[in-house]
Parts: structure tokens; sequence; C-alpha cells
């Protein structure tokens, strides 16, 4: 049998005949063969490590390169975006209009409407959309159509959505769920099916925004649910529409400063359910529970948001403009490093990372 030892047969001759004749032993020393294979066996597994290494430098390398092709004729592409009025969609809709396209930005008040007009090109249309009402997303899928014509629609960005209400679920009433699913789910899968048309005509994007959220409950309230439920729609449409050429994508942000993060907006939301709540509900938590749960917030907003909103504009822009794009992205340390992580780790961990430092109720039983 072959040794996978260079030499080693013939080390090991050595040592044995030496064994046989002592008298070569002072003039001659031989090293342990069992030694030698260690080191061997060592520098084989370090070249193997360094080839794999190399590999992983290559593929990155690859896929660098392979992203950066972006698709030809931007001039000719028309962009839908909803949620223009501030934050990512203000930001992407401004972006995209530098960049040559059409944009099509959806928003919800005329102040929002008038401050994005005066600081984009006449190439940028801006029409208003309440994703909550069917009545309003049929009027502009039909001003869509007309301003496409038969070059069809590029890309759609769902990106609208609330944040509140928002709190321990027994706080909150059906309609409060309802409110906030008829924006952050409904209003995508409503928005969508309505041009879904137009974009087989140009074998476009779908982009939706959902969250991290979307992989790990840590709050209460309809919030993580929509944002599960955009999870689910957005695989969901990817495989039933890649035989008509067309890629859907999903955004999933950390937390950044936008006003899904405001805390002035997230104080008002608990004083106003825990003013709503029965005298029961109350004296279950405790009189104090909610300047606990405020300072609590208040610590947790000031350190966790990023404030560089471009970290998810990039993303949004990749999908849309890319030849290549990622099925997923996930813009955010903390997306990166904290809540993707711990949505695979078991649910007993989950639990406990997540509960260890939350504000308790006056009559918990743990």
């Amino acid at each position: 049998m072959t040794s996978p030892v260079p030499g080693f047969h013939r080390i090991l001759h050595q040592h044995r005949h030496l064994n046989k004749h002592p008298r070569h032993r002072s003039s001659c020393r031989i090293p342990n063969p069992e030694l030698l294979i260690s080191v061997d066996v060592l520098w084989f597994y370090a070249r193997m490590f360094l080839y794999l290494i190399g590999l992983v430098a290559l593929l990155a390398l690859y896929r660098w390169y392979r992203e950066t092709k972006r698709v030809p004729n931007i001039s000719d592409k028309y962009v839908y975006i909803t949620g223009c009025d501030s934050g990512f969609g203000n930001l992407l809709a401004k972006r995209l209009d530098e960049l040559g396209y059409h944009v099509i930005a959806a928003c919800f008040t005329e102040h929002g409407e008038d401050d994005l007009k005066k600081c984009s090109s006449k190439k940028l249309t801006t029409i208003h959309v309440d994703v909550a009402k069917s009545e309003s997303i049929q009027k502009a899928a039909a001003f869509i159509k007309s301003k496409v014509g038969e070059a069809g629609l590029w890309g759609l960005v769902n990106n609208a959505g609330v944040s509140v209400p928002a709190g321990p679920c027994d706080w909150l009433t059906i309609q409060d769920y309802k409110q906030m699913l008829d924006v952050n789910l409904m209003g995508v899968i409503e928005v969508t099916l309505s041009v879904i048309p137009l974009i087989k005509k140009s074998q476009g994007r779908i982009v939706n925004v959902a969250s991290v959220f979307g992989r790990i409950s840590p709050v209460g309230g309809a919030y993580c649910i929509s944002k599960y439920a955009v999870e689910a729609f957005n695989d969901s449409l990817r495989r039933s529409l890649r035989d008509f050429g067309i890629k859907v994508l999903c955004i999933e942000p950390g937390f950044f400063k936008t006003r899904v993060c405001n805390i002035d907006i997230m104080e008002k939301n608990v004083h106003n359910l825990w003013d709503k709540l029965p005298q029961e509900v109350r004296d279950d938590y405790g009189s104090d529970y909610v300047e606990k749960a405020v300072k609590l917030m208040k610590a947790t907003m000031a350190k966790l948001p990023d404030p560089d909103l471009m970290k998810v504009v990039s993303c949004m822009e990749h999908a849309v403009s890319a030849v290549y794009p990622r099925t997923r992205y996930s813009p955010g340390w903390d997306a990166k490093l904290f809540w993707l992580p711990l949505s695979y780790m078991p649910t007993l961990i989950a639990d406990y990372v997540l509960g260890r430092d939350s504000v308790k109720p006056a009559k918990a039983v743990v």
C-alpha cells in the first residue's frame, strides 16, 4: 500500500535498521516517523485551508463583478414607488431620478408630493395613492398604464408601510390589527396585482420592502405579522412569475432612523393604547409599566437605529437596476449580525435573549 506521506517507508526502514544495530544509534538520529506523519498531515490541512480561502475569495470577486452589471436603456424605463413622502421611498425616488429613470412616485400627502417635485427633474411624476383603499390603487394603475404605454412598467417598489399601533398583544383590538394589515400587507398585494400585466410587458422587477422583523417577532401587534406575510407573498410571487422573466426581490432592513423608529410616534402610540385599556388590563401590568416601557424604548432607540438610510436605498436601487439582483437584501449591521442569526437560534434561546431586558408586568408569574 502506498503511504500518503512521502518517504515514509524509507524513514521507517531506517528506523527499524537502527533498532537492530544499536551501535549506529549514537552516530545517527532518525526522527520518529509518527512525528513526521503529524507534521505532514498538518501541512496538508494547512494547504487545503489556504486553497479554500483562495476559492472563497475568487467566488466573492466573481459575485462582486457579476453584481456590478446594470441593465441598459434606463432612460426608457418606468419605476413605480409607493411611500415616497419620506424615508426610503423618498430617497429612492430621488436616486432613480438622478440615474435617468422615469419615476412614478406615490405619496400619501400633498405636502409629500410638493416637496418631492421641488428637488427632482421633470421626468419624475408624483401621484396620490392611499394603499389601504382599492379605489385609489386602481386609479393609480390606470394612470400608470396610460403613462408607460406598450413599453410596460419596468419596476415596482412596494415601500409604503406603517409601524403603529403596536404594543403587547392584549392591548390591541382586532381593528388595530386590521388597520395595519390593510396598509402593510393587503396594500402590497393589491398594488402588485394592479400592475403585474404592465410588468409582464417589460419582464421587469418587483421589489417588496419587508423587514428583519419578517424573520423574528420581538414586539406584539400586527407589524411583525404583516412583514412575515410580505415575506411569504414575496416567495410565492417570485416562483409564480419567474416563467414570465420577472424578478421578485425582497428588502429586509434592520433598524434605521425613519418614521418607523421615531421615538415621539412610538411614545404617543403607547400612551394612546394605555388610555384605552380596561382597568382590569391596566392592573395586570401595573401603574408604572408605561413609564418603564417608554424609558426602555428611549434608551434602545437612542443607540440602535442606523442614521445612514442610503444603505437601504442602495440595496433597493441595486434590486431595480442590476442585471443579476440578489433574491434578498438585509441592510444594516444589526440585521446581519444580530436579528438574522437570532432568528435561526432555537426558540428557547431567542425567547431568553428577547425577554431578559424587557419590562415585566406587575402580575407576572415568572
